[in-house]
């Protein structure tokens, strides 16, 4: 079994990204070849870890997805030395409510897998103190093990001192020390970081990360706590179609990697094509999939996009269409940008939204078809998630699923349906 390990922390913005590219591509660099995981819903990490390690990175989430699936996916470390998962937010942070496996807290996958933490402490602000944080978080559940930490943000040799000395009286190994510095940050924006594929300079950013990790991480250290996990066999997943044309570019970019797997693991096909470059959807596809992405910044350029309107148009009227988030934007009527300019989309949904509105939507989604979509019957519960800030400002058709949040509230961001196309604000992880 391929050992592994989780880095997580104590809350969000602690660290946990800068590290974990850091040390990826460190040990890439040093010959080892490294699978990397991402706990919880995210489409932006992975693809940063997927350019450190040159391996694709895949998400393990314990409330979208069932323990055998979750196990299943963890196999894509077979064939590496070493497994490195990325947390979400805090260690034990997750839904209100348990979903298909738990409440999605990064210690879930660390206890179910076996595999120790690594936790990073935002040093900012605190001497001692974070000694006494990293010993409650290794007592905090005996099915966790934590097995060492690193310290991020240090001010001086002093304030490590300090900080190595309440460590020392919590028992708990200091794996690396990482001074304050400005430099090593990564572009943002309303979503979180900027896609690895806009940021500009990623290739010297990984480097100057792995340069610090070489510099400041007891790498040897921390290979040497990963422990083994679990071996499973990937799910069989049904895919939407046969041969499968996925809206593949800057603005459509939020799909799933296991998805992926799972649909050509069942034998289809998949045909990507950019509606950016104005390509329609090739002709001999039997399902057209338009995932989520950023197409409120590139609104102007889809509306003139006639190619690819009308292949999506012709598509419809053979075959299921289905739209994510921002594929199911760019399926309605009217988008509607930040600025408040409004663009014409492919209308074949009547659903209008708006970014001169915004209000953030945020959170796990449980949803039970009422129709069925490519791939899944009227009656399937869906787990995912959705993240995204704009407002619905009309929607006509027939509500697509009934949709609930991880506390089993009511979500009015429905989805819908008309003919063959469907379309949902919430981004499928896994079915249930």
């Amino acid at each position: 079994m391929t050992p592994g390990l989780v880095i997580s922390a104590p809350a969000s913005g602690s660290g946990k990204t800068t590290v974990t590219l850091g040390l990826l591509r460190a040990l890439t660099r040093r010959g080892v070849v490294v699978q990397p995981f991402k706990c919880g819903p995210d489409y932006i990490d992975p693809a940063f870890h997927g350019r450190a390690a040159g391996r694709a990175s895949v998400n393990l989430d314990s409330w979208a997805m069932k323990r055998d699936t979750l196990v299943g996916l963890a196999s894509a470390a077979v064939g590496a030395e070493l497994a490195i998962a990325e947390g979400a937010m805090g260690l034990f942070d997750g839904g209100a409510r348990p979903g298909a496996a738990g409440t999605g807290a990064s210690a879930e996958v660390a206890a179910l897998l076996g595999w120790p933490v690594l936790l990073v402490l935002d040093a900012s602000g605190q001497a001692q103190s974070a000694g006494a944080v990293a010993a409650g978080f290794a007592g905090f559940h005996p099915d966790i093990r934590v097995g060492g930490v690193i310290l991020n943000r240090v001010a001086s040799p002093r304030h490590e001192a300090l900080l190595r000395a309440g460590l020392d009286r919590a028992g708990l190994p200091v794996l690396g020390a990482v001074p304050r510095q400005q430099g090593l940050v990564l572009p943002e924006r309303h979503l979180g970081l900027v896609q690895a594929e806009e940021t500009e300079g990623l290739e010297a950013r990984l480097d100057a990360l792995a340069d610090m990790a070489g510099a400041h991480l007891d790498l040897d250290g921390i290979r040497a706590m990963a422990k083994g996990g679990m071996l499973g066999q990937p799910e069989r997943v049904t895919p939407p179609g046969q041969r499968i044309a996925l809206a593949r570019d800057a603005a459509f970019s939020f799909v799933y990697p296991h998805l992926l797997d799972g649909w050509r693991r069942a034998g289809a096909e998949i045909l990507p094509f950019s509606p950016l470059a104005d390509a329609p959807p090739d002709p001999v596809a039997d399902a057209v999939w338009l995932p989520g992405g950023y197409p409120e910044l590139h609104a102007g350029r889809i509306a003139a996009a006639s190619t690819f309107l009308g292949g999506l148009r012709r598509a419809a009227e053979t075959v299921p269409i289905h739209g994510e988030c921002g594929g199911y934007m760019v399926l309605g009527e009217t988008l509607t940008d930040a600025e408040g300019t409004r663009h014409s989309m492919a209308g074949l949904l009547g659903l209008q939204t708006s970014f001169a509105r915004r209000k953030m939507h945020l959170g796990y989604r449980a949803a039970r078809l009422n129709m069925g979509l490519p791939g899944y019957d009227a009656g399937t519960t869906l787990r995912g998630h959705e993240f995204h800030y704009a407002t619905i400002t009309h929607q006509p058709d027939p509500p697509l699923a009934e949709v609930t949040d991880a506390s089993g509230g009511k979500v009015d961001e429905t989805g819908s349906y008309r003919g063959r196309v469907t379309g949902t604000f919430f981004h499928m992880i896994a079915a249930t």
